[in-house]
């Protein structure tokens, strides 16, 4: 079973990225993965101080949470063209003992246009880390960031797609966790 750790990095409640995270959430536990959810709107965390060592639980939390993943999927709201600043400072925290090697899945909900300048970012933060970016990633814009009342995207093409890219993330998961 893979354990997969998909972190929500927007600090707005009820965010689109977050809604999507859950439903992320659910068709990963219905392929049989052992997911944890981590939203940092519910997690806040201090602003990141180099080489000052942090006993902050939520801080605790995140990094035990990423080691024990097999595979990570990073998720944020695009600001500017940009990731999140929380998810970025979060993942400030983090380095190569929580990401060499695991694959990683990026997922972006901007307001406009698909949010492509985020995932890019996020994807060069992974490499960075020594994460294997899934070469799919997942991004919703526009209208497209809307769901139903049981959570999931109201639209088919994004429920396609969503399915689409976790069964190619999962598959890439375990192929690397035997590794």
């Amino acid at each position: 079973m893979a354990r997969i750790t998909i972190i929500a990095g927007s600090n707005r409640e009820n965010a689109t990225s977050t809604q999507l995270c859950r439903h992320l959430q659910k068709v990963l536990e219905e392929m049989g993965c052992k997911v944890t959810l981590l939203s940092l709107y519910e997690l806040p965390m201090p602003f990141y101080r180099p080489r000052v060592a942090s006993d902050d639980t939520n801080v605790g939390l995140f990094i035990k949470s990423l080691r024990e993943a097999d595979g990570i999927v990073l998720a944020t709201p695009d600001y500017h063209g940009a990731p999140s600043g929380i998810l970025k400072n979060a993942l400030d925290y983090a380095g190569f003992d929580e990401f060499d090697g695991k694959v990683v899945l990026s997922v972006s909900s901007a307001g406009g246009a698909v949010g492509v300048s985020s995932l890019q970012q996020l994807q060069t933060i992974v490499r960075n880390v020594h994460g294997v970016n899934c070469p799919e990633w997942i991004s919703i814009g526009g209208e497209q960031r809307s769901f139903t009342s049981d959570g999931a995207p109201a639209h088919d093409k994004i429920r396609e797609r969503v399915a689409r890219t976790l069964n190619y993330f999962v598959s890439m998961v375990k192929t690397f966790r035997k590794l």
